[in-house]
């Protein structure tokens, strides 16, 4: 629920004027599924650790940036909505 409204409050910052404002009021709960995981963490001690990484850029930054690519996109996600991807594997279309 935190990434959601994480994603909920950029979407707010990049597009105020949207009729649903705040974008958290659209958010429905339902029932967890039994066996739900109730909690995710990402723990990247071990890689960094072990081969010295660390992430170029933080979740929140992550996060904005995956949104602003979504909400430039529009096209690309009426596409996979209609089914006009065809059912292809994305990303590796043209490849070779």
């Amino acid at each position: 629920i935190e990434v959601v409204k994480t994603i909920c409050k950029v979407v707010d910052q990049l597009r105020p004027e949207l009729q649903h404002a705040p974008s958290e009021s659209l958010i429905k709960h339902v029932t967890d599924r039994p066996g739900h995981d109730k909690r995710y963490a990402i723990d990247f001690s071990k890689i960094k650790a072990e081969l010295s990484w660390s992430p170029k850029i933080s979740f929140d930054e992550g996060i904005r940036m995956t949104v602003e690519w979504y909400l430039q996109n529009k096209l690309w996600i009426e596409n996979i909505a209609s089914g006009g991807h065809h059912r292809a594997r994305l990303g590796l279309l043209g490849s070779k």
